[in-house]
């Protein structure tokens, strides 16, 4: 068991709907792609599209809108395309984030970006919402063989700082990406945002990354390694 308390190795945050307020723009995005295809997004289609991939999405748009004979790839370009010139366009941080990464900078605590968007996008972010924000590296969908929610990219991450992915704390917001953070052996923080994410004993929630400082990512580390509470089964609450 790690000694609680501990800091954590890296910390791994996911981008869209975690830091910068974009799931919104690549809802709109596939909104956009699915009418073109006669389909009209809804609800129902949720699970596909947030914190999905963007060929997953595709590939789910084709399935509904019964456009099998669409070529996926360009389908996925045109998606990338539209998402990108709304990120370009602006993309706000979440409530929290900037005071969150300068408490991490000052502590000297390493951080990085995990995300399932294309590096055109992560860079566009990068440059813009998170100009100056000191991340170690960033990882996009093109830097893995699989993406979220495979646990690829997380255990890239960890690799890269040279630390057990258990003693990282990966930062998300989506059912999606929580598993793959999870599936790594990461411990979890999940401040949900477009969609509910179920609970599990790795996983520890809050409501804003307003709440969250060093002090709550270290007991995330720590209740990655103690498991849920003996009495309730439920992991430990920050």
């Amino acid at each position: 068991m790690r000694k609680p308390g501990a800091l954590p190795a890296a910390v791994l945050f996911d981008m869209d709907g975690t830091l910068v307020d974009t799931e919104v723009l690549w809802w709109e995005a596939t909104e956009e792609v699915a009418a073109s295809l006669g389909h009209r997004l809804s609800d129902a289609d949720a699970p596909e599209v947030v914190g999905r991939a963007v060929e997953d999405t595709a590939a789910h748009l084709m399935r509904v809108s019964g456009a099998g004979e669409t070529d996926g790839v360009a389908l996925s370009a045109t998606l990338t395309a539209s998402f990108h010139r709304r990120v370009e366009a602006g993309a706000p941080l979440r409530p929290g984030a900037w005071r969150l990464l300068a408490e991490l900078e000052r502590r000297q605590v390493p951080f990085a970006l995990v995300s399932a968007s294309p590096r055109i996008v992560v860079d566009t972010v990068v440059g813009g919402a998170l100009a100056d924000v000191p991340f170690s590296f960033t990882l996009s969908a093109d830097d893995t063989v699989r993406t979220k929610p495979h646990p690829d990219p997380y255990r890239a991450a960890a690799d890269r700082f040279g630390a057990l992915p258990g003693a990282c704390v990966a930062v998300e917001d989506s059912p999606d990406g929580s598993n793959s953070a999870e599936a790594a052996g990461c411990a979890v923080l999940v401040v949900p945002s477009l969609l509910p994410v179920p609970e599990s004993a790795g996983r520890v929630f809050v409501r804003s990354l307003e709440e969250v400082d060093l002090a709550v990512l270290s007991r995330c580390v720590s209740a990655c390694y103690a498991g849920p509470d003996p009495g309730t089964g439920r992991p430990p609450a920050a």
